[in-house]
């Protein structure tokens, strides 16, 4: 089961300086078990925190990849009307995640670098890693196509029903599904209705 999603600034300016990043959103699927006396907003803040540790590795993964491709670091302006990324070519990439570091149990983290943004599974140690980085490129490509996510002035914030119908639709409390191309289909006019609405 995928523990959560998240979305990111990779927020490098032209020194490399990864200071920048923000969680734009973020999802969890499953729980950590806290103390039963911590406050709830205690529990909230700490969620908070792992998630933004989360998109500070990545952020820092990513900047290593685009140095080690001699790509540029810094963020990149898309032009209207040049939303179609390939996705095959954006940079990718997995860790692990030792327990206290942030989560209490080991973590896999799944990475994509598209531009300028960072998308994130956090998987358990023991979920299929093929599966998830295929369930990753799809809900990306959605992500990008049905929220013109890379253009400028484009919010994330204030279009998270349509990331969540994405997610649910992709990534149902956080499964991980085997999906073929006529199932994909499938989904994606249960996607699209549900969108109209």
């Amino acid at each position: 089961m995928v523990h959560g999603f998240l979305i990111h600034t990779l927020g490098c300016s032209p020194s490399g300086d990864a200071d920048l990043t923000r969680v734009l959103y973020s999802r969890t699927f499953s729980l950590e078990t806290f103390d039963q006396a911590a406050e709830l907003e205690k529990v909230r803040l700490l969620r908070k925190e792992q998630m933004l540790a989360v998109a500070r590795h990545v952020t820092s993964a990513c900047i290593l990849t685009r140095q080690a491709l001699e790509k540029p670091v810094y963020e990149v302006v898309v032009l209207p009307g040049e939303e179609t990324v390939n996705l095959q070519d954006a940079e990718s990439g997995v860790f692990s995640l030792a327990p206290g570091d942030p989560f209490l149990e080991c973590k896999t983290v799944l990475w994509l670098g598209v531009l300028s943004l960072g998308f994130v599974l956090i998987c358990d140690m023991y979920d299929n890693l093929t599966l998830a980085e295929d369930t990753l490129r799809l809900i990306v490509k959605y992500l990008i196509e049905h929220l013109r996510l890379l253009s400028q002035g484009s919010d994330v914030i204030l279009k998270a029903d349509k990331t969540e119908t994405i997610l649910n639709t992709f990534l149902p409390h956080g499964q991980l599904l085997f999906l073929n191309h006529q199932f994909i289909l499938a989904l994606e006019k249960e996607m699209n209705s549900s969108m109209a609405k």
